[in-house]
């Protein structure tokens, strides 16, 4: 009879701290990109996500969304902006489309963007991926950075794995290595690391880092490679050939972002 009490109490133990949340304070991350190629469109996303759709969010009760444009837009024939929302379940991301719909005041801000004409889009096309929080970094920390908002610079990372085992290694260095308190120790200013679990270009895990300016992310890349620590992660056995591509987007932060 002890050990049938034993088993019941530590069942409801468990339950308990799954129900009321105790057991896991890692958030969710939707990441959004808006692709497009004109100006126009441009202009279009802009005014939907600032005027529409982020004061929507808030209102929902979501904070601390970023708006980020690749530096390398200038240049590029498919340009983006990219959208990275934290949550604190699935549920909120899974619910958000259904408040928006409900919100007569973001349907009316956002009709022009929303009612686009099928041959003049808003957008060439939207890519979405859902990704969960590092053990190690589990909220989202807002960059403490003293330059001008425009000096700014957010770098983000893709490190896709060549398969599911590998990538778990990879996500192993992160987290049980080290490679997060490194960058912690070196002021790297990260935003958040995350494991992409629905999206494109898996098994990959995602973050971004912050900086004061071009020149101050170039000498903390300098001194991240030169570090002795990095260097004996780096040439760890256990840890080889677990990238097999890196994606870096460099990107200023929109005048309406949250941060």
């Amino acid at each position: 009879m002890g050990k049938k009490i034993v088993i019941v109490l530590l069942i409801a133990s468990l339950c308990f701290s799954f129900t009321t949340g105790t057991k896991d304070k890692r958030e969710y991350y939707q990441v959004t990109i808006y692709h497009f190629r004109t100006p126009e469109q441009k202009q279009e996303i802009d005014n939907y996500l600032e005027n529409a759709w982020l004061p929507a969010v808030h209102r929902a009760g979501i904070t601390n969304i970023g708006v980020f444009c690749p530096i390398a837009n200038d240049t590029a024939v498919d340009k983006k902006v990219v959208v990275i929302l934290p949550a604190k379940s699935l549920e909120i991301i899974a619910d958000l489309p259904g408040k928006l719909l409900k919100d007569g005041t973001f349907q009316s801000a956002g009709s022009k963007f929303l009612d686009a004409a099928y041959n003049v889009p808003a957008y060439s096309r939207m890519e979405k991926a859902i990704a969960y929080a590092f053990p190690k970094a589990p909220l989202l920390q807002l960059p403490k950075l003293n330059s001008p908002r425009a000096d700014r610079v957010y770098e983000f990372r893709s490190y896709e794995s060549p398969s599911e085992k590998v990538f778990r290694n990879k996500v192993h260095m992160f987290n049980e290595g080290g490679e997060v308190d490194l960058f912690k120790r070196l002021n790297f200013n990260a935003v958040f690391y995350a494991e992409v679990i629905a999206g494109p270009n898996m098994p990959n895990l995602i973050y971004m880092t912050s900086f004061e300016n071009m020149a101050d992310r170039d000498a903390h890349w300098k001194s991240f490679g030169a570090d002795p620590e990095w260097k004996k992660l780096s040439t760890d056995s256990f840890y080889q050939h677990n990238v097999s591509r890196v994606d870096i987007t460099l990107m200023k932060a929109m005048g309406y972002s949250d941060y």
